[in-house]
């Protein structure tokens, strides 16, 4: 495989063959015009090309980190899962490190092991209602969150 050219989006340009998942990172940082500041972490559960989470999972993941990370930031502004399936990125107020974010989603992903359900898993609230699992998203809560001292190596040694 060659060299790829630069492009607009970051995620783009890590080279996703000598990432270690799981870990989190900061994919990107913006000063708004304003002077605020915005922080992407990237969230990754799975070894990129190698391994993805599973499509319910992904959408219960989802559902259960937007509800309870804002349980313990007010800074969160969304939670998102990668297209690749393989993680999330969450977006925050505040020029932040990732020992800033890494007790706000180790303290969120213990939140969704002692939950009983899926926030809004319902035709009413969600696109695709019938589309979720508790304990597939328990179980790669229970797998990132066993993993937790790798989350600072983001590359393989």
């Amino acid at each position: 495989m060659t060299d790829q050219p630069h492009t607009n989006v970051e995620s783009f340009n890590l080279d996703h063959r000598t990432v270690a998942a799981p870990y989190l990172r900061i994919a990107d940082r913006k000063e708004l015009p304003g002077g605020d500041v915005l922080t992407k972490f990237d969230i990754r559960f799975t070894q990129p090309n190698v391994e993805h989470l599973d499509s319910e999972a992904v959408h219960s993941l989802e559902h259960m980190m937007a509800e309870h990370m804002r349980n313990h930031s007010d800074a969160v502004l969304d939670v998102s899962p990668m297209g690749c399936r393989t993680g999330f990125y969450a977006l925050l107020i505040g020029d932040l490190a990732v020992e800033d974010f890494a007790p706000i989603l180790e303290a969120t992903l213990r939140d969704l092991l002692e939950a009983g359900e899926v926030p809004a898993a319902n035709e009413i609230q969600c696109g695709w209602g019938a589309h979720h699992t508790l304990e597939g998203a328990q179980a790669e809560a229970r797998r990132f969150l066993e993993a937790r001292e790798q989350w600072g190596q983001v590359t393989a040694s």
